[in-house]
C-alpha cells in the first residue's frame, strides 16, 4: 500500500508493530502487574533502581527487544538498517536517559501504558514527546538538514 506522499511508509507493517507493542504491553499488565516501561525496566535489570519485578525478567525483556529485532530480520530477509555514528548514538543514549529520568518514564512507558490508562502524567508527557519531535524536524528542516523529506 502506497500512501501519498510518503511512498516509504508501510502502514500495514506499522498496524502490525503496533498491534504486538500493545500486546506485549497489555501481557505484562496482566500478567506481572507492571508497566511495559523500558526505561524503568532497564533501571531495574542494572540496579539503579528497585521494583518488584525480578531482576531475571527485566533482563529477559531487555533480551525480547533486539532478539525480537532478529527475528523480523531473519523473516524479512532483505534489510538494510543504518546507524548513526557511536559518539552520536552514546550522546542521544545519554539525553534520553536524561530525559526518562526527568519526565519520569520514557516513550514506551507514557505513549503507550500510560495513556492507555488515561493518566493526566502520561497525557502531559507524550504531549509533550510529540511537539518536541515535529518542532525539532521542522527546525532541522528549515537549516536545509533534510530530515523527513
Amino acid at each position: 500500500m502506497i500512501l501519498p506522499g510518503f511512498p516509504d511508509a508501510a502502514p500495514l507493517a506499522g498496524l502490525g508493530g503496533g498491534i504486538l507493542i500493545g500486546l506485549a504491553a497489555a501481557l505484562m499488565l496482566l500478567g506481572m502487574g507492571r508497566i511495559a516501561g523500558v526505561s524503568g525496566i532497564a533501571g531495574r535489570a542494572t540496579g539503579i533502581s528497585n521494583s518488584s519485578l525480578p531482576r531475571s525478567s527485566a533482563w529477559l525483556f531487555l533480551l525480547g527487544l533486539p532478539l525480537g529485532a532478529l527475528l523480523v530480520l531473519a523473516i524479512a530477509g532483505d534489510f538494510d538498517p543504518s546507524f548513526a555514528e557511536p559518539f552520536t548514538l552514546v550522546i542521544a543514549g545519554l539525553l534520553v536517559g536524561a530525559g526518562t529520568k526527568l519526565g519520569s518514564g520514557c516513550t514506551s512507558g507514557h505513549g503507550v501504558c500510560g495513556m492507555s490508562r488515561l493518566s493526566p502524567r502520561s497525557l502531559v508527557a507524550t504531549l509533550t514527546f510529540m511537539v518536541a519531535g515535529i518542532a525539532t524536524v521542522a527546525i532541522m528542516n528549515a537549516m536545509g538538514l533534510k530530515v523527513l523529506q
